[in-house]
């Protein structure tokens, strides 16, 4: 996430003649935090508006710079908690402590952020606005989407209201019958596609030609869900496929994906409503994942579903937690993403961004795995989750999603 910085100088620091963003101390946190500020120097009229703001002081004698901003009725009125950057120059921290004691004195919260650069960067990535309150105004207006089954009964923090959806996303969510979808399974009809013949795989058993041929007739009943009811998109209870056809939904999910629908498994619909904003800003779907590991600040992500499209090679393998069936380890490109989260109201929502450091493929997890950069997120996962899935947007989506938010 970008953070946004503002800025107080005082006229009597004639020596402050850069601007801040050329400064050598905002350039090494900067290098420190691996993001841009965005520099918005003395207009605070955007204030309080972004989800990661931070004002600094860098001179003395702005504190009085700071009341007049903020006290212009003669009422304190600003956003919580301040989060004020000192440089430990021109009397940077001492006027930085006159305006905190000023905050404190009215009941606000706040913080001077002082120190190494890898210090300041590492309190700015334990930034509690990770989690944003949001607005949303109809984003997907006259989107369909379809809950096929219903969600799975491990999802209990995952509940979505209908009615609520339309008002406030303007998306309508319709829900069909695992039966339907089953009856269309039994029909045995598939699209052609372009798919590779099977490869061993490194985990689990050797797959079946059969069962190529069952995840390809759950493809295809899906297709045919989708054109009758003009869907642009669905969620499935996947689960329930490994006892009703021994097998899941993970190749069809990777490829509705990669041609422009979105579907994701478990019946999430937060997630389902988190990769249709995706894909509106990003022209992808996104990679549905459970988040495994955690190692600092590399988060370890996987799933045994991705888009094919969003890989840069792929192959087949055995559904992790079954261990039969057909999923898909995917090769995902390193560099820039963005991690997303809706909530099931709608009024919050996660987006960081990060960097995928790298591919991996052990046999103790879903199929496919990657390796995300992403400095401070882990409190975030640790403390306040939304939930357990999350989506991986290709690219630095932040500012896009927020402006839909």
């Amino acid at each position: 996430m970008t953070a946004t910085l503002y800025t107080l100088t005082s006229d009597l620091h004639s020596e402050l003649t850069r601007i801040a963003a050329q400064e050598p101390f905002i350039k090494s946190v900067e290098a420190a935090l691996g993001s841009t500020f965005d520099v918005r120097g003395g207009d605070f009229s955007t204030y309080g508006t972004l989800p990661c703001e931070i004002i600094y002081v860098r001179t003395g004698g702005t504190e009085g710079i700071f009341k007049g901003i903020f006290c212009k009725d003669g009422t304190l009125s600003i956003p919580e908690p301040v989060r004020l950057l000192t440089s430990g120059q021109s009397n940077s921290l001492a006027a930085s402590m006159e305006i905190l004691s000023f905050l404190n004195q009215h009941g606000v919260q706040g913080e001077i952020l002082h120190g190494s650069p890898a210090y300041i960067a590492e309190r700015l990535s334990a930034a509690p606005s990770m989690v944003r309150d949001v607005n949303p105004r109809q984003p997907l207006e006259g989107k369909r989407y379809a809950v096929i089954g219903k969600p799975s009964d491990w999802l209990i923090s995952s509940d979505v209201d209908y009615a609520l959806a339309k008002e406030v996303l303007g998306v309508e969510l319709i829900d069909v019958t695992m039966q339907e979808l089953l009856d269309g399974i039994a029909e045995h009809l598939h699209p052609k596609t372009d798919l590779p013949g099977l490869n061993a795989p490194k985990y689990g058993r050797a797959i079946p030609k059969a069962d190529l041929g069952i995840a390809l007739d759950i493809y295809g009943a899906l297709r045919r869900i989708i054109s009758k009811y003009r869907l642009d998109g669905l969620t499935l209870r996947c689960f329930d496929l490994l006892a009703a056809v021994h097998n899941t939904g993970c190749m069809s999910l990777a490829l509705l994906n990669s041609e422009g629908y979105v579907a994701t498994c478990e019946g999430d619909i937060p997630s389902m409503l988190s990769m249709a904003l995706a894909r509106k800003v990003s022209g992808e779907s996104g990679f549905q994942v459970n988040l495994s590991r955690i190692s600092g600040d590399e988060l370890l992500f996987a799933h045994c579903t991705v888009p094919l499209s969003m890989t840069r090679g792929w192959q087949y393998d055995t559904h992790f937690e079954s261990g039969f069936g057909v999923a898909v380890h995917g090769e995902l490109p390193e560099g820039p993403v963005t991690i997303f989260k809706l909530s099931p109201d709608f009024r919050k929502a996660f987006i960081r961004e990060g960097t995928i450091e790298r591919n991996q493929y052990e046999g103790g997890l879903c199929r496919t795995q990657v390796v995300v950069r992403a400095p401070g997120a882990a409190r975030y996962f640790l403390t306040t989750p939304i939930g357990n899935h999350h989506v991986i947007v290709p690219g630095r989506q932040a500012s896009v999603l927020e402006s839909l938010l």
